[in-house]
């Protein structure tokens, strides 16, 4: 098992820490939600620094990631950051990510740590343009940093104007002393806030200061855990839950970063779907009765026929009530519609919602 460089601050704040995309991560710290509505009500700070950094560079850069990502990356300006994905071959995903446009000609891509090397050996394979391709994902450290008080709470840290970067912008400057410190207006908790990237070497002593700048604001550490409610009650996918390699765009709901204004691989086979549609749908729902929706429950209809099945669930820190997402055939996916899960031996109402299933 790999570990991040923060992985003795986490054992020494007495994280319960697990085997997670090939790393020993931290899944909870004092509970999963405490660590929830601090994120939501004021800040929080999680160690992703398992995630994935691919740099393509070179005067046809432009030309591979057109030709591999979805979303249309002739829209980005310099400074911009892009949701898209890596759609495959046989009309399912192979990963979702976050592009920068860090010049011209050099792209940061963001992927997920269970892809990296999926993704690495993908866009290698697709390389007819000549660009030059690196995985750095062992020599970057992410932090995200995120809650209504990220913001304020971040800025004496900060050489850039947090309050003027706008969503999906990014800026390089100089973080607690740090230069040359990637700092992103994304995160994955619907709660706003920054995600920043830096060398391995630095990002201890930007640990430290982030919690120091966040005494007065109640910032908290923030596992795994409360990660994966945070982006669930928002609705957000999450790879080889939501989306996999067997799961299109356009029946995961992803037609927005799906963009047919120019060819990438299988856009087709993508269109056509587009056109005609699908036959099953991802949708978000709530319980309207007691329970906890898990991934691999049976979703059904008013009568008890089976309709899909659940792909993420959780019983929601914010709204005291099971929530889950899942596909269903196209017939149930409207907003209103009410299905049922199959929780063991019993069948709980549900309620087909519209994301975010929490609204703030």
């Amino acid at each position: 098992m790999k570990r991040t460089p923060l992985f003795q601050i986490h054992k020494s704040l007495g994280a319960k820490m697990i085997p997670f995309a090939g790393y020993e991560m931290p899944v909870q710290y004092d509970g999963i939600k405490s660590e929830h509505m601090c994120v939501r009500n004021h800040v929080g700070v999680f160690d992703v620094s398992h995630m994935g950094e691919l740099i393509i560079s070179g005067t046809k850069s432009f030309d591979l990631v057109q030709s591999l990502c979805s979303n249309d990356v002739s829209n980005l300006e310099v400074g911009d950051v892009q949701y898209t994905c890596l759609p495959n071959q046989s009309g399912g995903i192979i990963d979702d990510l976050l592009l920068y446009k860090l010049s011209d000609n050099v792209y940061f891509m963001v992927v997920n740590a269970n892809n990296i090397k999926k993704d690495f050996d993908w866009i290698n394979a697709n390389n007819n343009f000549g660009a030059r391709i690196e995985n750095q994902s062992d020599n970057y450290s992410m932090l995200a940093i995120q809650g209504p008080k990220a913001l304020s709470a971040m800025q004496s840290l900060c050489s850039i104007d947090l309050l003027k970067l706008k969503n999906y912008k990014f800026k390089i400057g100089v973080f607690a002393g740090i230069e040359n410190v990637i700092i992103s207006k994304t995160g994955y908790t619907g709660s706003g806030g920054i995600e920043i990237y830096c060398a391995n070497k630095h990002i201890t002593h930007i640990w430290k200061e982030v919690f120091n700048a966040g005494k007065k604001y109640n910032i908290k550490p923030i596992g795994l855990a409360a990660r994966n409610t945070l982006r669930l009650e928002m609705g957000f996918c999450l790879y080889g839950n939501d989306i996999d390699k067997n799961t299109s765009p356009i029946e995961a709901g992803l037609g927005w970063i799906t963009k047919f204004t120019k060819p990438f691989t299988n856009s087709n086979f993508l269109l056509n779907q587009k056109k005609v549609g699908v036959l099953k749908k991802l949708v978000c729902f709530e319980l309207t009765s007691r329970g906890v929706p898990r991934k691999g429950y049976e979703l059904v209809d008013q009568n008890g026929r089976i309709i899909g099945v659940v792909t993420s669930g959780t019983m929601s820190p914010s709204l005291s009530k099971g929530i889950g997402m899942g596909y269903v055939l196209s017939e149930f996916a409207s907003a209103g519609t009410k299905i049922a899960v199959k929780i063991r031996k019993n069948t709980v109402n549900a309620v087909i919602v519209i994301p975010p299933i929490y609204k703030s």
